[in-house]
């Protein structure tokens, strides 16, 4: 099966705690690699100022992971995200291999 490369961005609320984030970067990970995900690259970006306010905050702290899956593990991955409630906002954005172009899904 040919693995795509993803990149999910999420943005978490500016007053989590430092454990809560690591065991949310811990749980997308085991969750890449339960379903077969590959090359796993988390990057933390860091609290930055929002351009707009999101659920009435102005900052948020950003993570970034880059990973090869199928497309069924970005929609589990996406629903873990969706539930937890530190989270305020996520993208994921499929990287074309042939032009190295992108592509929001």
């Amino acid at each position: 099966m040919k693995l795509n490369h993803y990149e999910t961005i999420y943005i978490l609320k500016p007053d989590i705690k430092e454990e809560n984030n690591l065991f949310l970067v811990n749980k997308c990970k085991s969750i890449i690699k339960k379903y077969g995900g590959q090359n796993i690259c988390i990057q933390h970006r860091g609290r930055r100022h929002l351009t707009y306010d999101i659920q009435s905050y102005y900052d948020g702290i950003y993570v970034q992971i880059n990973y090869a899956a199928s497309s069924q593990l970005v929609k589990i991955l996406e629903k873990a995200l969706i539930f937890s409630n530190d989270v305020i906002r996520y993208l994921t954005i499929k990287h074309n291999d042939s032009n190295d172009s992108k592509q929001i899904i």
